[in-house]
């Protein structure tokens, strides 16, 4: 049984996830970032694109300050051309971590375990199925923007839960939640229905579920 797909994220008022220098910027509020790491710790698994870890080189981890009873889960990185850098802080040994590679770009990770899926890109549904068999039930899919759109056109995303702030940051060349290619047709977009809203501190966050 392949895992529940939810994506996390945070975006400005105007639907922006960095500036126009893709630098990382914080959005989400105190109360905000203390539901991500709770939603974190009771996730299976979470996920992001090599992208994020080059930019940003994030733990992946649930910070202690936030949860009671942590439970640190799996990390996984989508990195077809097996890229990720050797000391980056993801392979720190805090937590068991997935590197998803394509045919042909197999490689020694210290810290990481590095499986093969896909030929020219990342086999979404077979990592999927491998992970089901790993026993993992809930995937936390963080990023990058390129990351979900590769989940949200392959129809994958079960919820979809999105926080937005106060700040506006603009630029027709800043990353949105949801970059990628972009669906061209209105018949093509993908709906999804609208379960909660929750005020907070500085934003409001939504939380939507797959139609």
């Amino acid at each position: 049984m392949p895992p529940r797909v939810i994506v996390n994220c945070a975006m400005s008022a105007d639907g922006k996830i960095a500036s126009r220098m893709r630098k990382q910027v914080r959005l989400s509020d105190e109360a905000d970032m203390a539901r991500v790491h709770r939603l974190r710790n009771e996730c299976d698994a979470i996920l992001v694109g090599v992208g994020t870890v080059l930019a940003d080189d994030p733990s992946l981890l649930v910070k202690v300050k936030y949860v009671d009873e942590v439970k640190q889960p799996v990390r996984i990185i989508l990195d077809s051309g097996c890229r990720i850098p050797r000391e980056a802080k993801i392979l720190d040994g805090a937590s068991r971590t997935l590197v998803f590679v394509t045919e042909g770009h197999a490689a020694d990770v210290p810290g990481a375990e590095v499986l093969t899926c896909g030929k020219e890109r990342i086999d979404l549904n077979g990592m999927l199925a491998i992970l089901g068999d790993m026993g993992i039930g809930t995937l936390l899919v963080e990023g990058g923007g390129r990351t979900i759109w590769s989940f949200v056109s392959a129809g994958l995303v079960d919820e979809f839960k999105v926080f937005i702030s106060n700040r506006i940051i603009g630029g027709a060349n800043a990353p949105t939640p949801v970059d990628g290619e972009g669906f061209g047709e209105e018949n093509e977009f993908t709906n999804i229905r609208l379960v909660k809203t929750t005020m907070s501190g500085s934003g409001v966050l939504l939380e939507f579920e797959r139609e």
